[in-house]
């Protein structure tokens, strides 16, 4: 990710951060209508769920420009993820649903360049979590 489109996402997600609970909620309902195979994977208190999902997305938006620390991040998540049960096929049904969660919370202020970023950002996390769970 070039300079301009972290600075994209961090402001994007700057904007979110006031409707976390409800921005959570939407992508849960998207990525359930995208994929009902995935429901099953959680199993816990949605709210709860929703939390830990907003903080991550927080986590690797705040380390954008900490590439080796957001790397470890990512492949501790992909290696967790892969014991919970998520299959590759299951990263394309989360990326749809987050550019959906997004387009939807933020509006007109979501313009293609917001989204060319989240989504060369979500590239990153879905390649390097898939590359983990493949050596876990």
């Amino acid at each position: 990710m070039n300079a301009a489109q972290i600075s994209l996402v961090r402001s994007s997600f700057d904007s979110v951060r006031p409707i976390a609970t409800q921005a959570a909620a939407m992508f849960y309902d998207r990525l359930f209508e995208r994929q009902p195979s995935v429901a099953p994977l959680f199993r816990g208190n949605m709210a709860q769920q929703g939390e830990r999902l907003m903080a991550m997305i927080g986590a690797a938006v705040q380390l954008l420009d900490q590439p080796q620390r957001l790397d470890q991040t990512l492949v501790e998540l992909g290696q967790r993820h892969m014991g919970y049960g998520v299959k590759p096929e299951h990263y394309d049904a989360v990326g749809g649903a987050l550019l959906d969660t997004l387009a939807a919370g933020l509006g007109p202020a979501f313009t293609a360049d917001t989204r060319q970023a989240w989504a060369a950002l979500y590239a990153h996390v879905s390649h390097t979590m898939q590359a983990a769970a493949l050596v876990a």
